[in-house]
């Protein structure tokens, strides 16, 4: 029994003893995701581990679904990594769910959805302010080319650019961590199922590609908690949470991390640091009124 496994944790939370580092250690379930485990977010999954063991023992229940969430380079996927291998190691049986498996598009795709709602929603905003024109046109189609319509500093050349910016910066408020971009039905799908004691669920899978989606069936027989790592999991769209997780970034950190890893050879356009604000805004106020407990970069605990 789970509660019976936190009791004897509990007796010795202070000086539990965590299991060294496994080189095979298991990582979440997003296909070709590889995680380099760092030394400094060790001690974050340990205080983590701490918070949620004494949360979890405070709410009295069997089965948990706990969401990590917050922005690229927080740490969601190496700290989800380290939490789900001391829980395990502890005798608790967790699984790591990534959301990313769960947007309605490819990469590639969503990020052409993007630019394309950006871009019809800033030259419907043109016309509503009346500032649209054959010679605005034949300009826009420049700086779509150098793709520089986002650039706030060419409004300084292009004043009605600020409009068409405005407007296509509402098209994208729309969008991003919406029904629209992810598929919040069925991740709310297979946390109901995994709370209703379902053994065994069918979980999608989704690569870069569009032919790489499939179904894995997994085991969920005597798992306790299931661990949802996602940028949007704190969404009040995900339903079924019982712990909600938030580790705080700020955009700047996130641009730097999406740079290091060269995950999009464009992090540092203006396209993407307008998209980052907008998550980060977001990310900001489900913070706030969604998070139980909250994690600075720094491993400074903010909540509880």
């Amino acid at each position: 029994m789970l509660q019976e496994k936190l009791t004897t944790i509990m007796n010795d939370l202070d000086t539990w003893q965590f299991p060294e580092i496994a080189e095979d250690m298991p990582h979440g379930d997003m296909p070709g995701d590889k995680v380099i485990i760092s030394e400094a977010l060790v001690p974050h999954a340990q205080t983590l581990f701490r918070l949620l063991v004494q949360m979890m023992k405070e709410k009295g229940d069997e089965k948990y679904v706990v969401s990590i969430f917050g922005g690229s380079g927080s740490g969601k996927s190496v700290t989800t990594s380290l939490l789900t291998y001391y829980l395990n190691q502890a005798g608790i049986r967790t699984y790591a769910m990534s959301g990313d498996n769960y947007p309605r598009r490819i990469p590639e795709y969503n990020d052409a959805e993007r630019v394309s709602i950006f871009r019809s929603e800033g030259l419907k905003g043109l016309l509503k302010e009346q500032a649209y024109s054959t010679e605005v046109q034949a300009v826009l189609s420049e700086l779509w080319k150098k793709e520089t319509d986002s650039d706030p500093a060419e409004a300084e050349t292009y004043p009605w650019l600020s409009i068409y910016q405005k407007y296509g910066r509402k098209g994208l408020e729309g969008y991003l961590g919406e029904d629209k971009e992810q598929d919040y039905a069925q991740v709310n799908w297979v946390l109901s199922a995994f709370k209703s004691g379902q053994e065994k669920i069918w979980m999608k899978r989704m690569g870069r590609s569009e032919d790489a989606r499939w179904y894995d069936e997994v085991d969920f027989s005597g798992t306790n908690v299931l661990l949802l790592e996602w940028t949007h999991s704190g969404s009040e769209k995900v339903q079924g949470v019982d712990i909600a997780v938030c580790l705080r970034s700020t955009p700047e950190e996130t641009k730097a991390y999406r740079l290091f890893r060269a995950r999009d050879g464009k992090a540092d356009s203006a396209f993407v640091t307008m998209v980052l604000e907008i998550e980060q805004a977001k990310l900001d106020a489900r913070m706030e009124s969604n998070a139980d407990i909250i994690i600075a970069k720094d491993g400074t605990v903010l909540r509880p």
